[in-house]
């Protein structure tokens, strides 16, 4: 009898631990979905920006057609995306196209003295800075979620409900990586 009492409750207790383990993995995945959200928003915030941006630009840069073509189909391409890694690099090369339109704009000293463009550039600004808060907090609940998901006892709860480890947005480009080169002369 006694055995039998402690084996239910060795089993009681497995079960518990089981559950939390459960409900702590749905937790977890459910912060990279909202983590993931949070970057969708302000893609999408950039993205709508965009076209006014190059709207205003056009007048000035009309010989720069190239640079607002790249930027167009760079905006277009980040929209079909489908998942973390083809958004990943769809964002950071519509990054670079925005970058390329910004340092032709500095050709253009009306261009850069028009306040439509100046709001334009300052509303792109404060979005950047909400798009790199948003990744931060998307790469850490992957992280979170990645730890539960591949260390001891979790890989085994979450092998068996096919939890998977999420995909990091990363910034691809190798020159954002790049220490700067700096020369007093």
């Amino acid at each position: 009898m006694i055995v039998l009492v402690a084996l239910l409750g060795i089993a009681g207790l497995a079960a518990m631990v089981l559950v939390l383990l459960y409900n702590r993995l749905v937790r977890l995945r459910n912060m990279v979905r909202e983590g993931w959200s949070g970057i969708e928003v302000q893609l999408k915030r950039r993205s709508n920006l965009i076209p006014n941006l190059v709207e205003s630009v056009k007048g000035y840069m009309g010989h720069e057609r190239g640079v607002l073509e790249t930027v167009s189909e760079m905006r277009s391409r980040s929209l079909g995306a489908a998942d973390v890694s083809q958004k990943q690099v769809a964002e950071n090369a519509l990054s670079a196209g925005l970058a390329r339109l910004f340092a032709v704009a500095e050709n253009y000293p009306e261009l850069k003295a028009d306040r439509n463009f100046q709001d334009l550039q300052n509303q792109l600004a404060e979005i950047e800075d909400q798009i790199q808060l948003a990744r931060r907090y998307y790469n850490g609940t992957v992280r979170n979620l990645n730890i539960a998901v591949e260390s001891f006892p979790g890989n085994l709860v979450a092998g068996g409900f096919g939890f998977q480890p999420a995909v990091f947005f990363e910034n691809e480009d190798p020159g954002d990586r790049a220490v700067p080169k700096v020369t007093f002369n």
